[in-house]
């Protein structure tokens, strides 16, 4: 689009999906901090269906934040904030307390050290049994779930050694050391999983 939104096409076709998920899992009310919000098309879409949560837009490209920007002038929804640049493994965040957290695309697409580093910040932001939200795709118990996945992994890692399809057992073990329990999966198009995973709650001593 010549106004500086740039467009995905598969960020079209998963929107749908992703957002009956979160209209079941996520709160009623509060502020919702999505990571890696790239082009900005999911968090419009998320916020003008869900009208009664605030939402953060974030990314760590210049690129992706400028096309954010694009889509929140040209939707004017008063319950999108404007975006704010953020690494993931920049600890702690540039956000306060917030009542979810919202992240498609990303762990494939993002060294290790990402993941850990996305449930320590989240862990810092969430409340008590507060959602975690990861979409992407997923290898379990070490097998792929497709073979569409397994050639989608090798070119991802032959593009950089570091990136991957992301073993969810893997994910999960990360998940655990930070406080947080896999609360949910959820088979979704294109042979992708909606995982989600809650903060614990402190023990009761």
């Amino acid at each position: 689009m010549t106004d500086g939104r740039l467009v995905s096409p598969s960020a079209d076709r998963n929107k749908g999906p992703i957002l009956a998920v979160l209209e079941r899992i996520l709160p009623p009310t509060g502020t919702v901090l999505e990571i890696a919000s790239g082009t900005g098309q999911h968090v419009v879409h998320f916020a003008r269906a869900l009208r009664r949560l605030t939402w953060q837009p974030s990314d760590v490209e210049a690129e992706c934040l400028r096309s954010i920007s694009a889509w929140l002038s040209a939707q004017r929804l008063p319950n999108l904030r404007q975006p704010i640049e953020l690494d993931v493994r920049a600890l702690p965040w540039p956000v306060g307390a917030v009542d979810a957290v919202v992240c498609a695309n990303l762990l494939h697409i993002a060294p290790w050290p990402v993941v850990p580093a996305l449930f320590a910040g989240a862990r810092a932001a969430l409340p008590a049994s507060g959602p975690l939200y990861l979409y992407g795709p997923y290898s379990l118990q070490g097998r792929h779930t497709a073979v569409s996945n397994q050639t989608f992994d090798r070119a991802l890692r032959a593009h950089d050694p570091e990136w991957g399809v992301r073993d969810l057992a893997e994910v999960a073990r990360a998940a655990e050391e930070h406080g947080f329990e896999l609360a949910e999966t959820a088979e979704m198009p294109a042979n992708n999983l909606s995982v989600v995973f809650r903060k614990r709650s402190p023990a009761v001593s």
